[in-house]
């Protein structure tokens, strides 16, 4: 069955919102995975676990945020590709793609294990969660592959403007994550290694599905055993783009674990209350991960189709409808914020410290959605580079000097360092607007 969307004709909107509603609902049930973890270990394990789960957060993004680079250097000449009709290069890229995750799924497991404990220490994890967190960590590595074969077995789908079996994928696993997550704790009493199971047994099992999509069809974007290989070319071309977005995921992760060390000088009840809010800025965050990876393949395939105008103005197109959404969710959640994090924990000072993070830092994520729009559009042009100087900029540099300067000069409480996001999205805003004035819509624009 071919469910591919091609992008480079018909209403800009339309086309976009189309590919973006079912990426949403997407994200949404594969935000379920972490988020069912904490409110099943936050109201039947305890508020040490739930803490634990909340610190591992910035560990696992560690990974998945490097892999997520390559991913997207991958989606961006697949789609290219598509829009360019060529088929043959676009089956390559498949197979090298491919071929490159088992390779990395193997580095990643055996690193990832290694690494837990390091990397709880420079975190200065509490003595009270860090057993927990390690063990937690050291079950996830053990199975990340499930995740990261997943995962670019939906970027490929995504990349042809398939994104709707992806999200059916999501909701079969996502559904069988709940139900794990319920069983190994509540009937087999496994505490936080019950969730760790569940979450890789359901990524397990919906990578087996990603990968039979992908190899049970004749659609362009098939993939074959036999026809396995790394074409140095194409690689070259994919890292070209994804290392750079790699690297900026990777040290804005390794920034965030030091804004985790921050958090964990208060002790483990506003580590709790820190990840209750993570989890709720995730959700909010959703539309703005779903527009990007919609900017991304439409902009990718009108650049494999050479129509410029029409990458502009789809760029605009997702950030405005990405602004009004978050702005929209991020009102909703500032309302509901202390019954949200009742989800998590009926601890009445993690429901105190979490609300005080969600009603302190909701509204900047709008700058935010400007940030990883625009950066998606870039990268859709072959331009990554760009976004991650200014975004370790924003993100790293600036948020780090800020939190050095504010709490050991200025002050130091929990409010004071939560807001180290929004200081690093509203400085990367200012320069991500900027840099695509002055660097993109100088081109010369060709009509449709």
């Amino acid at each position: 069955m071919n469910q591919t969307q091609d992008m480079t004709s018909g209403p800009i909107a339309k086309e976009i919102l189309m590919f973006a509603l079912p990426l949403m609902w997407g994200n949404i049930f594969q935000m379920l995975y972490n988020t069912v973890d904490s409110i099943v270990v936050g109201n039947f394990v305890g508020t040490q676990a739930l803490a634990a789960i909340g610190a591992t957060t910035m560990v696992v993004n560690l990974a998945v945020f490097f892999f997520n680079g390559f991913s997207v250097g991958a989606g961006v000449v697949i789609s290219n590709a598509f829009g360019a009709q060529q088929h043959q290069r676009l089956h390559d890229a498949v197979e090298t793609v491919i071929t490159m995750t088992f390779l990395m799924c193997v580095l990643f497991t055996i690193v990832g294990i290694l690494a837990v404990g390091p990397l709880l220490r420079l975190m200065a994890t509490p003595a009270d969660v860090f057993d927990q967190a390690a063990q937690y960590l050291r079950i996830y590595f053990a199975g990340i592959a499930g995740l990261l074969i997943f995962n670019i077995g939906s970027g490929i789908l995504r990349a042809v403007g398939d994104s709707t079996r992806p999200l059916l994928l999501l909701i079969v696993t996502s559904t069988l994550n709940i139900f794990l997550d319920l069983l190994f704790v509540i009937r087999f009493h496994l505490g936080i290694a019950g969730v760790a199971y569940a979450t890789i047994i359901a990524q397990a099992i919906s990578a087996v599905l990603v990968l039979r999509l992908l190899i049970c069809t004749d659609a362009v974007y098939w993939f074959s055993w036999k026809d396995m290989m790394i074409d140095t070319k194409l690689l070259k071309q994919i890292m070209a783009i994804g290392l750079p977005s790699g690297i900026q995921s990777v040290i804005t992760a390794l920034s965030n674990i030091f804004v985790q060390s921050y958090i964990n000088f208060f002790g483990s009840t506003c580590m709790a209350g820190w990840g209750c809010y993570n989890k709720l800025d995730s959700f909010i965050f959703l539309p703005i991960q779903s527009m990007a990876m919609a900017a991304s393949t439409f902009v990718g395939q009108n650049c494999g189709a050479g129509k410029e105008d029409r990458m502009n103005r789809g760029t605009f197109t997702a950030v405005s409808i990405s602004v009004v959404v978050t702005a929209a969710i991020a009102g909703l959640i500032w309302v509901l914020a202390p019954a949200c994090i009742r989800l998590f924990s009926q601890a009445e000072n993690v429901i105190t410290i979490g609300t005080l993070f969600i009603r302190t830092n909701c509204f900047f994520l709008i700058f935010n959605a400007v940030n990883h729009v625009l950066a998606a559009a870039l990268r859709g042009r072959g331009d990554s580079l760009g976004p991650m100087v200014i975004m370790l900029l924003g993100f790293v540099a600036v948020r780090q000097t800020y939190l050095f300067v504010i709490t050991r000069y200025v002050i130091n409480t929990p409010r004071v360092v939560g807001f180290g996001y929004p200081v690093g999205w509203m400085t990367t805003c200012v320069m991500e607007v900027l840099y695509f004035i002055l660097r993109w819509r100088t081109v010369p624009q060709n009509k449709d």
